[in-house]
């Protein structure tokens, strides 16, 4: 039933696709942690920059984004993300695109988690003569992102399935190659479907039931 496969490396794709996930997962992670201080700070400028930027790139397609980096970085720009081959270029811009736009989600995820933190803890914490730098990351942010382990969930699975729209620029990941094979074999359409609605299920099923049982275990009792 599955002689279709041969000829065709289904793992080496959805290797693409897991680093792509994970490279992405933790910039995201960075970046949406950096902007989620923006939003909060007692600087008027920081909090416009954030809240600008957030707006744009959240409304702005993904499609859009990917594409802009290998436009008008790569081809317009000349920027190459530190060298390499055309794929791996393309890999590191594919990367950038989905950091630039997850991370706003996880922005918001995370300023969520720290409007949950009584007021009470961050105003002794600046009684006892903390920064506000030392109070975020020492008070605010560890109760936050415990609240907002769930909502971070959502985020990475969304992310790991929005790692098809790496194909758009030519990155050798999972649907680029399901794109190949629906033109080679297009007498087992719905068979190559299967196969990769069950390799992406794989992926995400198992994330989200783990960190659904993280969250249930370090969610902050109030």
């Amino acid at each position: 039933m599955f002689d279709f496969l041969d000829g065709y490396d289904l793992w080496a794709a959805f290797w693409v696709t897991v680093q792509l996930a994970v490279y992405s997962a933790i910039g995201s992670l960075i970046w949406g942690t950096i902007l989620a201080a923006m939003r909060v700070s007692p600087v008027p400028l920081m909090r416009a920059v954030g809240t600008v930027y957030i707006n744009t790139v959240r409304n702005t397609p993904l499609t859009v984004i990917i594409v802009a980096t290998s436009l008008g970085l790569y081809q317009t720009l000349g920027v190459e993300l530190g060298g390499g081959t055309s794929k791996e270029i393309g890999f590191k811009l594919a990367i950038l695109g989905l950091v630039a736009y997850h991370a706003t989600f996880v922005c918001e995820s995370l300023r969520s988690g720290i409007n949950t933190v009584p007021v009470g803890q961050a105003e002794a914490a600046r009684a006892l003569g903390l920064s506000f730098v030392q109070v975020l990351t020492l008070v605010v942010l560890p109760q936050a992102f415990r609240s907002v382990v769930a909502p971070l969930a959502n985020v990475l699975i969304a992310l790991t399935k929005n790692t098809t729209v790496a194909a758009a620029i030519g990155v050798s990941e999972a649907a680029l190659l399901m794109q190949e094979m629906i033109e080679n074999e297009s007498d087992a359409l719905f068979l190559v479907f299967a196969v990769f609605a069950f390799g992406f299920i794989i992926l995400t099923l198992p994330t989200g039931l783990l960190l659904g049982w993280v969250s249930k275990r370090v969610a902050v009792k109030r």
